[in-house]
């Protein structure tokens, strides 16, 4: 059977059918069937596709809420807002596959304790545990108080965590049984049980581990063709080591932004791919108006690593968009005075002079006044440290500018432009070319939902490409492009 460049492409658009070219053939490959069925069973989900937790809600509730009704899992982004925004959140999100994000946050232990809290009181099932360098103690707490022996003997694990990490060491702690010192702990604290205690000793502290390759804020800048194999090969290596009843399944992150993408990384093996940056530029996204634009202007190139406010004395980076935003600079400069000085006071004049001027726009004890009351409410303890130690002091107004670039960037403060804090990976600049000269191209038409289907469509189409010219078959590069399809054609795609 003879096929013309366009009636190839209609007929590789019908996913569900095998097609017959020849002596090949395109096996029938839908959306539904891509990625772990596991992943799709655990968390009640049609696609093995997630939408990630970026801060500050920016990875909205309404943007959760969307994927969640397409059959997706969307994670709320809940780092950054105070404890009574995410129960907001939570109180809002019943009856839907939505995840709630907890963050790694060294500077402020207690702040992730009251997280874990308000998580157990509200009965929150799903976390999505990002940042991590290593395990906390209100983490293990999360994971081990959902812990249940039912009357068959079987373990029920009630309390999920998908953990997003970018280096081996992170991930090969969460693939594994929590650490005994913390259980010891926890028990000493009377925290869990004994018997919650014994159960920990079979099962992982993460159900999910996503690779997270080069991607916008926390990133490693791992490349995912070699980030996700290397992960796959660890979960193995630890299976086969602790031999859970339920192994820990691996998805993708970072640079999941265009059908080629999605559809590589579950060539790889990835249980599910989770996308970020694509999706802060849909009109559901927790940002301004401005920000969207910015992004949809943006190509790959258009990214700069930025210390990150959250870890910012460790020298922790965050990739941020450096088109049309001084921040990336600013931020860095404010990192290498850091490290030169023990203390505003040391500062030359004329170069705290500068700071004040272009940065802060007030005195630096302005600034100080300002961070000293908001950490008395949130964290006293950083408050009175600051006080007794100049250097924190010191870290603590920097730390201010770096958090408010963010909060300036999500409301679109006209005046602060140029200090717009915006995470953002190289991904972004792969979509905004995939959807050039379409529907998808302007800032008001992308729905995360409608991107979230025409990357799975596209990936369920590429693949059976790539079936054919696995049998030899010369697929013209136009037969194989797969445009982005509004939500009415996708409808007829996936029906």
């Amino acid at each position: 059977m003879t096929h013309s460049l366009d009636t190839l492409q209609e007929s590789l658009l019908r996913l569900g059918e095998t097609l017959p070219i020849g002596s090949a053939v395109a096996p029938a490959c839908r959306p539904e069937n891509l990625g772990d069925p596991e992943f799709v069973k655990a968390h009640g989900l049609k696609y093995a596709y997630a939408g990630g937790s970026m801060a500050n809600g920016i990875a909205s509730l309404r943007m959760a809420q969307a994927l969640a009704k397409e059959g997706m899992l969307g994670f709320f982004g809940s780092a950054g807002l105070a404890p009574e925004q995410v129960e907001d959140a939570v109180a809002q999100s019943q009856g839907l596959a939505i995840g709630f994000n907890l963050i790694n946050s060294p500077n402020e232990p207690r702040l992730e304790a009251e997280l874990v809290d308000l998580y157990l009181r509200r009965q929150v099932r799903l976390i999505e545990a990002s940042a991590y360098l290593d395990l906390s103690l209100p983490l293990v707490r999360f994971r081990v108080k959902g812990l249940e022996r039912l009357p068959s003997g079987e373990i029920a694990v009630r309390n999920r965590v998908a953990a997003k990490v970018s280096r081996v060491e992170v991930a090969s702690r969460f693939m594994s049984p929590p650490p005994e010192k913390a259980l010891r702990e926890l028990l000493a604290q009377g925290d869990i049980t004994e018997e919650q205690a014994r159960m920990a000793e079979t099962v992982s502290m993460a159900d999910d581990v996503t690779a997270e390759a080069d991607s916008g804020g926390h990133t490693d800048n791992r490349p995912a063709i070699t980030l996700l194999p290397t992960m796959i090969a660890l979960r193995d290596r630890l299976q086969e080591k602790y031999r859970y009843t339920r192994p820990v399944r691996v998805g993708a992150a970072g640079g999941i932004a265009t059908p080629a993408s999605a559809a590589a990384a579950f060539a790889m093996g990835a249980a599910y791919v989770m996308t970020g940056s694509i999706n802060q530029a849909c009109v559901e996204s927790g940002t301004s108006d401005l920000v969207r634009r910015m992004l949809c202007e943006a190509d790959g190139a258009d990214v700069a690593m930025a210390p990150a406010a959250d870890m910012f004395e460790l020298g922790v980076k965050v990739q941020v968009l450096k088109r049309g935003t001084m921040f990336a600079m600013r931020a860095g400069k404010l990192y290498e005075v850091y490290k030169a000085f023990n203390s505003l006071d040391e500062i030359p004049a004329p170069q705290r002079a500068a700071l004040e001027r272009d940065y802060f726009r007030a005195p630096c004890e302005d600034i100080w006044r300002r961070t000293r009351e908001y950490f008395l409410k949130r964290d006293p303890a950083q408050a009175e440290r600051g006080e007794r130690d100049p250097k924190h002091k010191m870290a603590l107004v920097f730390r201010w500018y770096l958090g408010q670039a963010s909060r300036w960037a999500n409301s679109g403060e006209p005046s602060r432009k140029m200090d717009y804090q915006v995470w953002c990976g190289p991904g972004m600049g792969a979509f905004n070319e995939w959807a050039k000269g379409s529907f998808l191209e302007p800032a008001q038409e992308r729905r995360v939902a409608v991107v979230a289907l025409n990357l799975l469509a596209g990936a369920s189409y590429l693949s059976r490409v790539h079936a054919l010219r696995c049998q030899g078959v010369a697929v013209n590069h136009q037969a194989a492009h797969f445009a982005p399809q509004r939500l009415e054609e996708l409808r007829q795609l996936l029906s």
